[in-house]
């Protein structure tokens, strides 16, 4: 299984929400390249970043900090956040994103969702399930749908997805563990490579999810707040 830190960005800074929410916001480091640069020291080769701005202004913004870490480091990076074009994807990949992933987009914009699976190939697109409540959330989390996630799921794996990140937006940030029960069923109805992100408080959670068939699993403010720590990571990894 992928251990694949995550770091978020606004303002051009490494920061955390609780469960999507802006006004929680926490800083945690200035610089995230010095962050990325850790993970990679102690054994990381994964990262999930995430552009908080670009999700919330609907289009890409942090680009600057993703070439940075892309050149500073040899971390696998996969991007996210604002991406609503065809421009903004050109922009992620040039880069140095190695995935993109896809969630506003695919829930309100399919067709062109499909042509960058079409044109870059389903390795390097990723479908982004984000829900509340089992409903699909878009652009930063600030919007809700009434699509069911395993449905959104369903109807995008008959079209050639296989990648997908399921966050459970009630789980993120909250240091109560993943949403197992969801995982559990996700994995039973379908055949993609689930990647589960929200709520890893621990070692044990990784396990749990490891011991369910997920492909990886990204962690957040455990490692911030040093309830996972580098050295524990490094031996998994």
């Amino acid at each position: 299984m992928r251990i694949i830190p995550a770091i978020d960005l606004i303002d051009g800074k490494c920061v955390r929400l609780s469960k999507g929410d802006y006004s929680t916001k926490k800083i945690y480091n200035e610089n995230p390249v010095e962050v990325a640069k850790e993970f990679e020291a102690n054994g990381i080769k994964f990262l999930h970043l995430v552009d908080l701005d670009g999700a919330k202004s609907k289009h890409i913004v942090n680009h600057k900090i993703l070439e940075r870490i892309a050149t500073s480091t040899l971390l696998k990076i996969d991007f996210g956040g604002g991406l609503k074009s065809d421009e903004d994807v050109r922009i992620a990949f040039e880069s140095g994103a190695g995935q993109i992933t896809g969630g506003s987009i695919a829930a309100k914009n399919a067709t062109l969702f499909l042509n960058w699976l079409d044109t870059y190939g389903m390795e390097r697109i990723i479908l982004g399930a984000d829900c509340h409540n089992r409903l699909i959330a878009t652009n930063g989390w600030l919007e809700k749908s009434d699509v069911d996630v395993l449905t959104f799921i369903q109807n995008y794996e008959s079209k050639g997805i296989q990648q997908v990140i399921c966050t459970d937006i009630s789980k993120d940030g909250m240091l109560e563990g993943a949403s197992n029960e969801l995982y559990s069923e996700i994995l039973s109805k379908t055949n993609i490579d689930l990647i589960a992100s929200g709520g890893v408080s621990s070692i044990g959670d990784l396990e749990a999810l490891k011991s369910k068939g997920c492909k990886g699993a990204i962690i957040g403010k455990a490692i911030y707040e040093g309830y996972i720590s580098l050295k524990e990571l490094q031996k998994l990894c």
